[in-house]
Order: structure tokens, then sequence, then C-alpha cells
């Protein structure tokens, strides 16, 4: 299993249909003056896919994400591929640097320097990491059509073996949000020997608490947790029961994907309600062409049924996962367990609250993002 070079390369025909379909959008009705309250604003798409149609410059972010090392390698049945970033330093520790739904790859563009070349932003050399960064296996460019589902469990072995087979990286570091969250807890619960540690900024292990014998911190989580269920979930149970249904009108609709995907986006970000306080149209419209040109959404739905349908949770994992653990804890996260539950699953070694920051870490705080990591991880080299 020898990784080869791979340039990230949407082709001039797949950006030409995309520009077809902009010129003829059917929009649908909206209560008025209902702004995001049934979902995605009207008004706010519309503004948002005139840009994508006459202003956005797909080759221009291509470029940067071509300015970092990718390769591909053929692994569990895919082509699975990775950034493969040095790092610049006397010692770079490898880490393994895992994204979620609705991310890619492109949500670290902005970290990525940061790990792996500190000195150049006025950091010390020493904190240096190797980062490999792959696109989870059904996202991205990780996706081929009809090839097979893969959960948390299957993507945790996947890269278990991409890092210690076939880069060669005995012990290394994992850092994950969201789903990739649950794939690092994953790796930690079944390849412990592996890992020097686990850096979290997502907690998607969380064991069931009895509202009976809770602390009033725990208390106020599960009243967090029973208001997302009920007025935030819709996606999930979609994505979760009927993932072939959605995915027609998204792989089919440019338009049906933004709103999918910049909802997501507006919602879990730390923005005010207003969200290009934190992403600008280009980032946005980035993201969601990372799953447009792939024809990767229906793929991506795959953890959300898995989870649905047995994949390994919590309750299917009764022990704690020992390897050291920590935690950077962002105020308009989806859900945010307190410390006391979270220890209850994992080894919490460090435990860090930021003032300002949301879902998306990696594009909203990547400097803050960047020292919580270099902190924690610096005791193992």
């Amino acid at each position: 299993m020898t990784p080869t070079p791979f340039t990230v390369h949407i082709g001039d025909d797949i950006l030409s249909d995309l520009q077809a379909r902009l010129e003829r959008v059917r929009w649908p009705d909206e209560i008025p003056e209902a702004g995001w309250q049934y979902g995605t604003d009207l008004s706010y798409l519309r503004t948002l896919v005139d840009y994508w149609r006459d202003q956005y410059d797909w080759r221009q972010h291509e470029a940067t994400l071509n300015r970092f090392q990718h390769f591909s390698v053929p692994l569990n049945d895919i082509d699975l591929h990775f950034i493969h970033q040095p790092g610049v330093g006397p010692n770079p520790l490898p880490l393994l640097l895992l994204h979620g739904w609705p991310g890619s790859v492109w949500e670290f563009h902005k970290l990525l320097p940061l790990l792996t070349d500190p000195a150049r932003f006025g950091g010390d050399a020493g904190d240096a990491f190797t980062v490999v960064a792959p696109s989870l296996p059904g996202y991205g460019f990780s996706f081929r059509p009809n090839q097979k589902r893969f959960d948390r469990v299957a993507m945790a072995d996947t890269f278990s073996t991409l890092m210690t087979d076939v880069l060669n990286y005995p012990r290394y570091c994992v850092q994950g949000g969201d789903i990739g969250a649950g794939v690092s807890a994953r790796l930690g619960a079944a390849y412990p020997d592996q890992l020097h540690g686990i850096h979290l900024n997502f907690l998607s292990l969380v064991p069931n608490i009895d509202q009976a014998g809770a602390t009033a911190e725990e208390a106020a989580y599960l009243e967090a947790v029973k208001h997302w269920l009920t007025e935030e979930t819709g996606y999930q149970w979609i994505q979760g029961t009927k993932p072939q249904t959605l995915s027609y009108g998204l792989t089919d609709s440019p338009v049906g994907l933004a709103a999918w995907i910049v909802e997501k986006f507006r919602s879990w970000s730390d923005c005010g309600g207003e969200v290009e306080q934190c992403f600008n149209k280009d980032e946005l419209l980035t993201a969601i062409m990372l799953y447009w040109a792939t024809g990767a959404i229906n793929t991506s739905f795959w953890p959300y049924y898995a989870r649905r349908h047995g994949d390994w949770d919590a309750a299917a994992h009764p022990q704690r996962i020992e390897v050291p653990t920590a935690y950077i804890e962002f105020p308009h996260e989806i859900v945010r367990p307190p410390r006391s539950i979270a220890e209850r699953v994992y080894n919490i070694q460090r435990w860090t609250s930021m003032p300002r920051g949301g879902h998306f870490a990696a594009l909203e705080q990547p400097e803050v993002l960047a020292s919580d990591i270099r902190d924690f991880f610096r005791p193992f080299r």
C-alpha cells in the first residue's frame, strides 16, 4: 500500500454543469418575514447563489488546497484521500486530524500551517506537528460511486491502518470534532496503545444520565439536550433513517445542497445569527463545493444511519477510554456536556473553556485551537 500523489482538480465539465444549474433555479415560496425561523432564509440564499453564479472562483480555492501535500492510497476497498503535511521543526509529532459533517479537509486550511510550522507565526518550532488530514471515507475526495459505506468503527480501523501500516507511525496523536470526534474516541477504545493522546473540540460519546441524580450543572445540560432534540435534530432523523431519499434532491440541486449546509454553518457557529460574521461567502461556498463537485453528499450521511442502526457508542463501550484526553469547549457548540459527565467516558487531563467560538472551531478560531492542541501534546514529545 504505497500512497500516490494526488492533485485536487474539479473538471471543467462539472463546473459548467454547476453554472447551468445555478442559472435556472426554481425558488420556493416563503412565509413573509420568516427569516431563518423555518430553515434557510430565502433572501440570504438568493444573495449567496447570485454570488456563486457570478463571482465565486473555484479555481482560486482549489489552488489554496493544493498548497498542501495530498495523497491517495487504496485502503479497505476505497481510494482514501489524505493530506500529509510535514512539520517544520526538530521533532514533529504525527497528528491525525479528523473533520466531521458538513465538513471536509477544507476547514483545516487555516489550522494546518499553524500546526505544521508554528515558528512562521511567532511560535516555537519545537511544537511542530506532521499532520495527516484525511477526507473521511465517503466524504470529499475519499468518495467514488457505489463504494461501501463506513461507520465510525470502520473509519477508525481504516485510519489505524493508514497511520501505522501505510505511513509507519507506530504512535501518534489524534484530534477531532463532530464525527471526527467519534472516530477519535473509537481509536482510543480500540487502539489505545497507538495513541499518545486524544484532543477533542466536540464530545460525541456521552453516557446516559439519570435526571434524578443529576447535579444542577448536569440538569441544565439535560435541558439543553432536550431543546436540541426537539428543535434542531430534523437533519439527523432524515439522514439517519432515509438518507437515500434526501440524496436525490441534494445531489441534483446545488441550491438545495447549499440550503441544507449553510443553515448548519449559521446555527452551529458563534455568529450571532449573521453567518457571515464567522464565514465569508467564499468559505461557505467552498465548503459546499466539497460536497457538490465530488457527489459525496449521500455517502456522507452514512455515519448517521449507522449510528441509529447499531453503530458503536457509549452504551456499547461501558468502560472509560483511558487514553489521556483534552477537550476545548466553545460556547456555541451544539451541546456541551459538563466535565463531570465527560469524565465518565474519557480520561480528561485538560479542559479548556473559551469565551468565543462554535462547532467549526478550525475555521472560527484556528489560532485558539492550534494553541490548545500544542499545549496538550507538548509533554508527549
